[in-house]
């Protein structure tokens, strides 16, 4: 029963992690509280099912890829308004233009920042569960 409900649950903290995200432009530090959803999603999967399966739904062997990427993605934000001679972490598109929409999610610095957060945070937190599962657990029936 419990492996059924965290089949279930597992992609709605998904949905609830991307649309945390998607408001991230509205509200500081959304980016970890999405990843933080998703990471705990993630965590029910290694505490409900056999590792081997929460490995394969949650991107667990690919863990340290994706906490890297996130980093790379938050460190470029960062870095990248050197090369334009502009001071680290500035706002783009500049506040006298208007931002490109995709629906609700308005696209600028921030949001791709918050998106580096949240896949870093979830990556770090997938991969604790997977090092504190080893292999051969077999969940408790």
């Amino acid at each position: 029963m419990i492996a059924l409900v965290a089949r279930l649950v597992f992609p709605v903290t998904l949905v609830l992690a991307a649309a945390l995200w998607v408001r991230s432009y509205g509200a500081i530090g959304e980016g970890f509280g999405a990843g933080a959803t998703a990471g705990l999603g993630a965590g029910l999967q290694y505490v409900a099912l056999d590792r081997a399966t929460a490995r394969r739904r949650t991107l667990g062997r690919h863990a340290g890829r994706l906490m890297a990427g996130g980093v790379l993605i938050v460190v470029g934000v960062v870095l990248a308004p050197l090369l334009f001679g502009l001071p680290p972490v500035s706002h783009w598109p500049r506040p006298t233009h208007a931002a490109a929409h995709i629906g609700m999610l308005e696209l600028h610095t921030a949001a791709l920042l918050d998106l580096g957060v949240a896949v870093s945070v979830y990556g770090a937190v997938t991969a604790n569960f997977d090092r504190l599962f080893p292999p051969g657990r077999e969940p408790d029936a």
